[in-house]
């Protein structure tokens, strides 16, 4: 009977830990996803040398650059990649619905992308706006490159 009520805590207790882990996950991504955006933001913000002016008015229109153009690549460009890794159940009229589906999201990222640095214009001049694409391609290189090395010393 002692055995018994031993075994049923310790059963009780590794549910209760495998029902935690999913949670804890998801909090130490958002951490990490946290993590990088705020070395992004200074990154970015040295690179391009805001002045405290120009960072007000330049992080909120990025900010909302940023999360316009993740909906789109999360909303849609997801749904075609799940669909295209089944590419062999797929007819050639649904493959050919699907590729141009593609290239719209690319045209409205496209456009997002060109508003954007439209409304950058009122905020930075032209050569911070140039050195902004440089600085977001250096970040993410840096960014993979330190997932690249983390991954290796494993």
């Amino acid at each position: 009977m002692k055995n018994y009520k031993i075994i049923t805590l310790l059963i009780f207790l590794f549910s209760i830990a495998s029902f935690a882990q999913p949670g804890r996950l998801r909090e130490r991504l958002q951490q990490k996803k946290e993590q990088v955006k705020s070395l992004k933001v200074a990154f970015i913000t040295e690179e391009l040398k805001l002045t405290s002016n120009e960072a007000e008015k330049f992080w909120p229109l990025y900010n909302s650059f940023e999360d316009k153009q993740m909906d789109l690549r999360k909303d849609k460009m997801k749904n075609y990649l799940d669909r295209a890794e089944n590419a062999d159940n797929l007819s050639e009229k649904e493959a050919a619905t699907l590729i141009t589906q593609m290239e719209n999201t690319e045209e409205e990222l496209h456009q997002l992308r060109k508003k954007f640095v439209a409304s950058l214009k009122n905020v930075l001049p032209s050569v911070k706006i140039l050195k902004l694409k440089k600085a977001e391609d250096e970040f993410n290189k840096k960014l993979l490159q330190q997932y690249r090395d983390k991954k290796v010393g494993r």
